[in-house]
């Protein structure tokens, strides 16, 4: 009970916290984007083939373009205040139905892969930690290092090659089979086909990150005098290892996790292209060719509260990990 209040506490104090976090980055992106030259406009006009200079001021006038700084960021957070992300000039649509129809698809690439690199990135750190210097860990140090090295869009590529191209495995674009009129068993089945390759893509480099942050904790906390106790008290290492080493050496692989979860918006970006996956990484970039300022600051808005929210997650699983830390 004690500890459950102690949870809650700090779940408190941490969404308190985030509050004015969001806030600045909202009015950050916001300044710096609008001081970026150019706008939607002139994409349009370029890609229409030119306009006339009344056209040009109609359309920024319907978009709200024509308004001096100070307006438009008053007008963004008045329709922000109403749930309203207002409208995206590059597709004519309300930016909110543009995202969340996207972010579906982005949460699964990126949920699965960060799912993905904790799994087998902390098993390898134990397996390593545990045959420290002998043939599994130099076989697994091995293969960490080359998935550490190895670009990420190359590996993609290579998966490709290997599993699409050579053996006909897994599909190597898009997100389902189109001309399939797929239900149930058979059409889940047809998404883990797609989902496969980009999530293995997006998750080898935090793969080996893991790994070695697992092996190199572990091997740290079992030098800790508590678990000389422990072992000194005749526990099976079984639990020594799982419930007093690997729990504490879990401490800092958690803090990294929250914040890679940023770090795989910008890698999505990059799998999405490569697999024709439409998530919100493409999104993005065509929101940044086509100057869709209204676009992107929903996508970077809704993104930043996604870290804020994983991070505060980490926050609390560290609190149940480690009982010694306090809420003040």
């Amino acid at each position: 009970m004690v500890d459950r209040l102690r949870i809650l506490r700090l779940a408190r104090r941490t969404l308190w916290q985030a509050v004015p976090t969001v806030f600045g980055i909202l009015l950050l992106n916001f300044l710096l984007l609008r001081l970026i030259p150019g706008d939607a406009v002139d994409v349009l006009a370029s890609e229409s083939g030119g306009a006339t200079e009344a056209t040009l001021a109609l359309w920024r006038s319907h978009f709200g373009l024509d308004l001096n700084l100070g307006q438009q960021l008053l007008a963004y957070l008045t329709h922000l205040a109403h749930l309203d992300l207002g409208v995206s000039p590059r597709f004519n649509m309300p930016v909110s139905q543009l995202v969340f129809d996207r972010l579906p698809n982005t949460l699964l690439l990126m949920v699965g892969a960060l799912g993905l690199a904790l799994t087998i990135g902390i098993a390898a750190g134990v397996l390593m930690a545990t045959w420290v210097g002998r043939w599994p860990d130099r076989l697994l140090s091995l293969a960490v290092l080359v998935l550490y090295s190895a670009p990420g869009f190359w590996i993609g590529l290579m998966a490709v090659v290997v599993f699409s191209v050579t053996l006909g495995w897994l599909p190597s674009d898009g997100i389902e089979t189109l001309g399939l009129d797929l239900h149930g068993m058979a059409w889940l089945t047809d998404r883990l086909k797609h989902t496969v390759l980009p999530v293995l893509t997006l998750s080898t480099f935090y793969i080996a990150l893991y790994a070695r942050l697992t092996r190199a904790s572990m091997l740290e906390v079992q030098r800790q005098d508590f678990v000389r106790t422990a072992r000194a008290k005749g526990l099976p290492p079984t639990r020594i290892a799982v419930r007093h080493v690997l729990r504490n050496a879990l401490l800092p692989v958690t803090t990294l996790a929250g914040l890679h979860f940023a770090a795989l918006f910008g890698g999505a970006a990059v799998t999405e292209t490569l697999f024709g996956w439409p998530g919100l990484g493409r999104l993005t970039l065509d929101a940044v060719l086509s100057r869709d300022y209204n676009l992107l600051l929903g996508i970077l808005l809704l993104s930043s509260m996604l870290v804020v929210l994983v991070n505060v997650s980490m926050d609390l699983l560290q609190a149940w990990l480690d009982p010694r830390i306090q809420v003040e």
